[in-house]
């Protein structure tokens, strides 16, 4: 099919579709943000009323509602987060994701040194802009 479609007229649908997506995601962003500010009102109403109550947890005709304790750890010293890692061998203490980036750069500047059973996975791909 692709081949009696000329590439003007293949680029001119692909820039149609993108705009209908991009007015799509749009709206949807726009309703969901107001959900997601409204749902985020309700767990405050909860919060509130279960602190009040001394509740850990507590049933509804329509729902459990469960109050919990939620943790985000960061840093802003991250030689000392990397020598404590290292020091105790931690490294679950990290994601489990290579930066993409960095690992190019860093097997193009150390070629000796390609880590055994690193996966790549490369593929061609097109990329269409706006004149």
């Amino acid at each position: 099919m692709s081949d009696e479609i000329s590439v003007d007229e293949l680029s001119a649908e692909y820039m149609r579709i993108r705009r209908e997506r991009e007015e799509l995601k749009s709206k949807f962003t726009e309703e969901d943000s107001k959900l997601e500010s409204r749902m985020g009102d309700i767990e405050q109403a909860l919060l509130e009323k279960m602190m009040s109550a001394d509740l850990s947890s507590m049933s509804t005709s329509n729902a459990i509602v469960i109050r919990r304790m939620e943790r985000r750890y960061s840093t802003n010293n991250w030689d000392e987060i990397y020598r404590l890692i290292d020091k105790h061998k931690a490294y679950g203490l990290l994601h489990k994701r290579i930066h993409d980036t960095n690992m190019r750069q860093f097997l193009e500047e150390n070629p000796d040194e390609y880590p055994e059973n690193l996966n790549v996975s490369s593929r061609h791909a097109v990329t269409v802009k706006r004149k």
